[in-house]
């Protein structure tokens, strides 16, 4: 998480000119990205924009130029973040607002296109106002096409990752301000859809203080960090680290095939003796253990981790973390839950769902692996949640991770109850840990339905067979990871063999064929088959 930022913290703001008046000639705009880029890196694309030659416009486009030092409000170019080549494009507020006219739409367009036709990672810093009324609705209907080039570079697997800058409002971020994979902030940034001046001339009224900026809006998950230049560049540095050690797979085939004849670098376990009831229910307590290693000491053995704060569409619930990783040689999109955080804040609700099927959209779009990670003692149970609509959330979970046009491994860590265990269930490759389970509900709920005392759990565990080796025995995981001792007891070493096996079994994924094969998978395990080997076999389910 992102520790809060002062708003006294000193950074360039696009609405103050130069950083040291007098001594620096460059537009504010070319200041910004001094501070982002690798020094003296940048390299313009533009050519002299298009602009009526006579008239009260043009003499107001004239002292534009004079006052900001640029010819159009948005400039393009490239330069490099820790070496890496990337393609920029950043609003120039001095000139005119940064608002958007045709000239700036043309050279916003061809920067974009550019960026994709070069396979360029792309990074956009608007500071705008929004459409520039001198031009009216044929400036303001060019932000489509803005908007579509950016959808078009998103969809070739490139990386679009935003920071808005002081102020970004209006149609720039209704359009290509809110379509990043990745959005940042400004510290103290007014961001919002009507401009508070807008907002009190036409209503009567002062907007309510506080609700536009940054640090609101983080709170709410629209952005997912506020970060001023220093840290900015360390973000996006991460950020192409992680992207860079892709292994970008081909399409997923279309049609089934055989599964690979390679075997996994380390063979799954195979399976214990089944566990009876005196030791299941031991494993469930296990889990508890408040000093039991979560999501927050798997990520904090990665490499790089870059964490993401909500859906980017307003929510936010931190029982579900979503982050980009790098563990070693392997980048992952990481979607989990967070045992410690629904401790204090409450459990997955609605939120957090859609906060996952966000993780979901990233994968596909970046064309990384995606990580789920299952630890939850279940969904909250409350209004809310009915009113948001959460076991509709769960079941779009289930349908998106089903469907993923991305490699898939689940890591059953620790409680897997119910619906909110579920939705992060379905994967081309499963691990559970030795001591992990999985039930439609906490084993007292079960017991309540069916003795009404929950005084019977540790019977249910073992009738409903919900202990990792069942699932291993029955094909819902692949492998188990060994606990020679609990996890609680010896964190460090549990989660080093967490993350030695994810590493092999995204990699035994990513080469495998998706989303067919994982389809297949849960088709057999409701038809009451499962895979062994190459063959089949069938399975009788009972009930206690």
């Amino acid at each position: 998480m992102d520790e809060p930022i002062s708003p006294s913290t000193p950074f360039l703001r696009p609405d103050s000119g130069s950083a040291t008046p007098g001594e620096d000639p460059r537009p504010a705009a070319l200041q910004f990205a001094a501070l982002v880029l690798d020094p003296g890196s940048f390299v313009s694309w533009d050519t002299p924009p298009q602009h009526p030659a006579s008239g009260p416009y043009a003499d107001a486009l004239a002292r534009a130029r004079a006052r900001s030092g640029a010819d159009e409000a948005a400039l393009t170019g490239e330069g490099r973040i820790a070496g890496r080549r990337v393609a920029v494009l950043l609003s120039e507020f001095t000139f005119l607002a940064g608002s958007i006219g045709n000239a700036t739409a043309a050279r916003l367009h061809a920067a974009v296109e550019r960026a994709t036709a070069e396979r360029l990672p792309l990074l956009a810093f608007p500071a705008s106002g929004g459409t520039r009324m001198q031009e009216g609705t044929p400036a303001f209907v060019r932000m489509v096409a803005i908007a579509n080039a950016v959808t078009a570079h998103k969809a070739a697997g490139l990386p679009y990752l935003v920071h808005l800058r002081h102020p970004t409002t209006g149609g720039v971020l209704a359009s290509w301000g809110s379509l990043g994979h990745l959005t940042t902030a400004e510290p103290d940034a007014l961001v919002g859809f009507l401009g508070p001046r807008v907002y009190e001339a036409l209503y009567g009224r002062p907007f309510p203080e506080g609700v536009q900026r940054a640090e609101h809006l983080r709170l709410h998950g629209t952005v997912d960090a506020v970060l001023p230049p220093d840290r900015l560049r360390r973000r996006l540095a991460d950020v192409l680290d992680i992207l860079d050690a892709r292994d970008v797979p081909a399409a997923p085939q279309t049609t089934p095939q055989t599964a690979p004849a390679t075997a996994p670098a380390t063979a799954p376990a195979t399976a214990p003796e089944p566990a009876g009831s005196a030791e299941v229910w031991p494993s469930v307590l296990l889990t508890r253990e408040p000093k039991r290693p979560g999501l927050v000491e798997l990520l904090a053995e990665a490499d790089t981790v870059v964490p993401l704060a909500g859906t980017g569409e307003g929510q936010r619930d931190d029982a579900l973390r979503l982050a980009l990783a790098r563990f070693g040689d392997t980048s992952c999109v990481v979607v989990g839950h967070d045992r410690a955080a629904a401790a204090l804040h409450g459990p997955i609700g609605p939120a957090g769902l859609r906060t996952a099927r966000r993780g979901m959209r990233l994968a596909a779009e970046l064309r990384l692996p995606l990580l789920t990670v299952v630890d939850t003692h279940g969904a909250e149970l409350s209004q809310r949640a009915e009113e948001g609509a959460l076991a509709g959330e769960i079941a779009r979970c289930i349908a998106e991770l089903s469907t993923l046009a991305a490699p898939v491994v689940s890591l059953l860590l620790g409680e897997g109850a119910g619906g909110a265990a579920l939705a992060l269930l379905p994967a081309d490759r499963t691990i559970a840990a030795q001591h992990a389970w999985l039930s439609p509900l906490p084993p007292e709920g079960a017991s309540v339905i069916l003795h009404r005392t929950p005084e019977r759990a540790p019977e249910l565990a073992d009738q409903q067979r919900i202990g990792a080796a069942e699932l291993l025995r029955e094909g819902v995981v692949d492998r188990l990871l060994p606990e020679p001792v609990p996890g609680s007891e010896d964190p460090d070493g549990f989660v080093r063999r967490a993350v030695a096996a994810l590493r092999e079994e995204l990699a035994t994924a990513a080469g495998g064929d998706y989303p067919a094969a994982r389809l297949e998978r849960f088709r057999r395990l409701a038809a009451g088959t499962k895979e062994t080997g190459n063959t089949y076999s069938t399975v009788t389910n009972t009930t206690s």
